[in-house]
């Protein structure tokens, strides 16, 4: 079968695999359907990520039919539509049974597929705990409209869960990358008194506003300001900090008020200064880590209902054939570019 490859540090290839088998009876193959790209994968390849392994097939994001299920699975069926969960995990340890599933103990628990084993920039893949790590797609859902579910989308509902938001907060977002927006579609659940999304991308603003057009957006340069002139306590109640840039960080603790929460949801490529001296008497929440993505089926029930929409996050379509050309294109970020669907 045909796989996008991870080789050696800044070198990713289309290779010849052999397709998937099962490995252990809680495993499943799912025939991958769509695809995507995720920063995280520019991370592997650029390498920022040192458990990533090279000769692995990478991609994180993808939905797909069951083909195969190992004697103990229980939740899914050949012929099934699903989506693959970015995290592998037991649903057992102590870790998982308290929610924690990034963090579960088993030797391929947490981000496992398309970083420490076979991921799904493939035409198969194998899962394991596939009855934890995959979710049947309603029927009135689209795979489009699904594909997002399993990383960005569990990133961003993750996020807003542990911000702990309320009716009364203005909610400050650094960055509007795929990850950004889905956490402020998630965010906006919430029904904060206001949303303030800062960029310093223009097309990636005018997205954000022709799509919603009742979030306050700025550039970086006037981020601090403009956030003490549109908040009620001298900075934002809750801090998003989804980008990840060199600055980001300071700029979010700087935004926020006293005794405020920041969630840092972003990957950085090098270590973050907390400069404890300047910001005592803040006060401040940190909250910090990978997502723990087990509210899957939660998410597609809001796509379902109508209530979340990230299909306009796709804004290019490429085959497997041509994934080389997708990823030049994302990680230049051209053309608009928000996410790029892989059909496999």
């Amino acid at each position: 079968m045909l796989t996008y490859t991870y080789v050696s540090k800044g070198t990713f290839a289309l290779m010849e695999k052999p397709k998937p088998v099962l490995l252990e009876d809680r495993d499943a193959i799912v025939k991958v359907t769509l695809a995507s790209i995720c920063s995280s994968d520019l991370h592997i390849k650029h390498g920022s990520v040192p458990r990533a392994v090279p000769g692995i097939t990478v991609g994180h994001e993808m939905v797909g039919v069951v083909e195969q299920v190992g004697s103990a699975v229980t939740n899914v069926k050949p012929g099934d539509r699903v989506t693959v969960n970015v995290e592998t995990f037991c649903g057992e340890c102590f870790f998982c049974k308290k929610g924690f599933v990034n963090n579960c103990t088993d030797k391929n628990g947490g981000w496992a597929l398309g970083c420490r084993i076979d991921g799904g920039q493939a035409e198969y893949v194998r899962v394991p705990f596939a009855d934890q790590g995959l979710n049947k797609i309603p029927d009135s859902v689209t795979d489009r409209q699904a594909l997002l579910v399993g990383d960005v989308l569990a990133t961003g509902y993750w996020a807003a869960q542990i911000s702990r938001i309320t009716s009364e907060d203005t909610v400050l977002i650094l960055g509007a990358g795929p990850t950004g927006i889905c956490t402020l579609l998630c965010v906006m659940l919430q029904k904060p008194k206001r949303i303030i999304v800062c960029e310093k991308d223009e097309s990636r603003l005018q997205f954000i506003c022709q799509h919603y057009p009742q979030v306050l957006t700025v550039i970086p340069e006037r981020c601090e300001d403009f956030v003490m002139e549109n908040s009620d306590h001298g900075g934002a109640d809750v801090v998003l900090e989804v980008a990840g840039a060199d600055s980001t960080f300071r700029m979010a603790w700087q935004c926020a008020r006293p005794n405020a929460i920041v969630t840092v949801v972003a990957l950085y490529d090098k270590p973050q200064t907390l400069p404890l001296p300047e910001m005592y008497g803040k006060n401040l929440t940190f909250k910090t880590g990978g997502v723990d993505g087990c509210n899957c089926a939660e998410t597609l029930e809001l796509i379902r209902e109508g209530k979340i929409d990230t299909e306009p996050l796709i804004t290019h379509t490429y085959p497997l054939s041509r994934i080389q050309e997708a990823y030049d294109l994302f990680e230049s970020k051209r053309d608009g570019v928000i996410k790029v669907a892989v059909e496999c």
